[in-house]
C-alpha cells in the first residue's frame, strides 16, 4: 500500500503547470466509438423478463437480450477509462482505501469498495460495485466501475454521467480554440459527410497518430456541429 508521505512526494515531482495541464486531457471528450449503450430496464421489465413466456428482444444497440422497450444511457467502459489514464499518465494507478484480514481489498457490507485513484500526482476517492453478483468476473467489474467513478471526479466522462447539458453555452468558437483548421486530421474530416463517416475517419486517424487524440477529439466535435448544422 502506498502511504500517504509517497503520495505526496509523487505529487510534488508534478510542476503544478504540468499538472493542470495534463489533467486538461482527461476532461475531453470521448469519441463515439469509445461510448457504448448500457440498457437500464425498469423494475417492471426486470419483473417481466422472469415469465415463463417472456418475449425478449436479441438488442441491436447493445447486443443484450433485454425487454423491447428498454432505455439506453451513454457509458464509457473500463477499456475506454483505462486507454485516457495511460495517455494521460502511464504511471497512473490505484488502490484500495483498505484491506481486510486476507491483505485484500476490503469489500464494505453493501458489496462495494472504495478505492483512490492516482493520475499525475493527484488522488481522488471512487467507489464501484457489481450490484449484488458475486464470483471473480464481480469483483472485476467491481474494480471497473469504481476506476469509473473516480476517473469521473476528475472529469473523465463527466457528460456522460449528467443527465442535462453542463455547458450549455459551449460554442465552436471555443473548440477552434485548440484546433487548426488546417491540421491534417480537419483536412481528412473535411470529407465526411456524415456521423458515420467522421467516426470512421477519427478511428483511422488515431490507429496511426495516437498522440494527436486531443487535435482529433476537437476536429470531431467541429464537423460534427457543421454537419448538423450546429453552425
Amino acid at each position: 500500500m502506498e502511504t500517504f508521505n509517497n503520495t505526496y512526494s509523487l505529487l510534488m515531482q508534478y510542476p503544478i503547470a504540468d499538472q493542470q495541464e495534463a489533467l486538461k486531457k482527461l476532461r475531453l471528450p470521448f469519441l463515439p466509438h469509445q461510448i457504448g449503450k448500457l440498457p437500464k430496464p425498469t423494475a417492471k421489465q426486470t419483473e417481466d423478463a422472469k415469465a415463463p413466456k417472456w418475449n425478449g428482444i436479441k438488442c441491436t444497440l447493445c447486443g443484450a437480450w433485454h425487454h423491447p422497450d428498454v432505455v439506453h444511457l451513454d457509458y464509457v467502459g473500463h477499456a475506454a477509462i483505462t486507454d485516457r489514464l495511460l495517455d494521460v499518465d502511464p504511471f497512473w494507478f490505484w488502490e484500495p482505501l483498505s484491506l481486510n484480514e486476507s491483505g485484500l481489498p476490503c469489500i464494505d457490507k453493501d458489496g462495494g469498495m472504495w478505492i483512490r485513484l492516482t493520475v499525475c500526482g493527484m488522488s481522488r476517492l471512487g467507489y464501484g460495485d457489481a450490484q449484488g453478483k458475486t464470483g471473480g468476473s464481480a469483483t472485476k467489474e467491481c474494480i471497473g466501475d469504481a476506476l469509473r467513478n473516480a476517473a469521473m471526479r476528475f472529469g473523465a466522462a463527466l457528460d456522460l454521467w449528467h443527465k442535462g447539458e453542463l455547458h450549455a453555452d459551449t460554442t465552436v468558437d471555443k473548440v477552434e480554440d485548440v484546433i487548426d483548421t488546417q491540421s491534417p486530421i480537419m483536412k481528412v474530416l473535411s470529407e465526411c459527410n456524415s456521423k458515420k463517416e467522421l467516426t470512421s475517419a477519427c478511428k483511422k486517424y488515431l490507429d496511426k497518430n495516437p498522440s494527436d487524440r486531443e487535435q482529433v477529439t476537437a476536429a470531431y466535435k467541429l464537423c460534427l456541429g457543421l454537419i448538423e448544422g450546429a453552425v
